[in-house]
């Protein structure tokens, strides 16, 4: 065991204990994505995956940079303010905000999650332009209205807001109970809101084979879907183009250009009516 200093969701110090005998999804793709705030066990579990799919490195790496351009095209085309990203994790380079706020410095971000290794990093989040704001709620993804009601003390939800769900929702094993989580988050949005959504899929052998070889380390499941399963989040919103796709091909930017479009791993944004 380790121990963190964190801040609670009233800003007071707490002492966060970290296990660092077993891996941890958040260190896990901290490292995929090159960051250094994972341990030993989480690189462990890393190399051994990479040697069953390396691939998967291009999952992270891809993810993070669909991320980037969400959010820059929701900010800078379509006028959004907003950002709610539930399921943080750990911080890294191009966080929401950074990115948010660099194409409109009076972005408001809030992130969720309720996990202590992320709530012990979560200061890393709390920086902000002076127009805008950013705020972090210790919050749990499976009482969507209780994380309305908090996200409502920094964001006006009469307004449109981007709703930001990246690779988290693998951890919710029924999709049903996946689904519903989904369209209550959006049901408490006003009309002109988004969803986000990019996550890993069971599109080749080798990312289901990393699947199970996570799910096996001890670590908490995460489990891969299919693409129609991904498409299903977005039901009743009116899809962005180019719709429920490979990472890789939402929207690519020339930093994107040539990267592999076999990544197992598919995103979308839908818009609310």
């Amino acid at each position: 065991m380790s121990e963190d200093i964190a801040q609670d969701s009233a800003g007071f110090a707490v002492r966060a204990r970290i296990d660092t005998t077993t891996p941890h999804s958040a260190r896990f793709w901290n490292y995929f994505v090159g960051g250094k705030d994972n341990y030993e066990v989480d690189r462990e579990i890393g190399e051994q995956i990479k040697g069953i799919f390396p691939g998967l490195v291009d999952v992270a790496l891809t993810s993070r940079r669909f991320l980037g351009r969400a959010v820059r095209h929701l900010a800078g085309e379509q006028g959004i303010r907003q950002f709610l990203d539930v399921g943080t994790g750990l911080p890294t380079a191009d966080n929401t905000h950074q990115v948010a706020q660099q194409v409109a410095p009076d972005a408001r971000i809030v992130y969720v999650d309720n996990d202590p290794i992320v709530l012990a990093h979560a200061q890393a989040l709390l920086t902000s332009t002076p127009e805008g704001e950013t705020a972090y709620l210790d919050a749990d993804l499976y009482d969507p209205e209780a994380v309305l009601r908090a996200a409502a003390e920094t964001l006006d939800l009469s307004r449109p807001v981007a709703l930001m769900i990246l690779n988290t929702l693998g951890h919710v094993a029924d999709y049903e109970r996946a689904r519903d989580l989904v369209r209550r988050l959006m049901a408490g949005l006003a009309p002109g809101s988004y969803l986000v959504i990019s996550d890993s899929t069971a599109t080749s052998e080798g990312m289901i084979a990393a699947s199970d070889a996570y799910n096996s380390s001890g670590a908490v499941p995460y489990y891969v879907r299919d693409v129609e399963e991904i498409a299903g989040f977005f039901e009743g919103l009116e899809l962005v183009e180019p719709g429920v796709v490979r990472v890789p091909e939402w929207r690519p930017d020339a930093a994107a250009a040539g990267g592999d479009e076999s990544v197992d791993a598919y995103c979308g944004v839908g818009r609310k009516a």
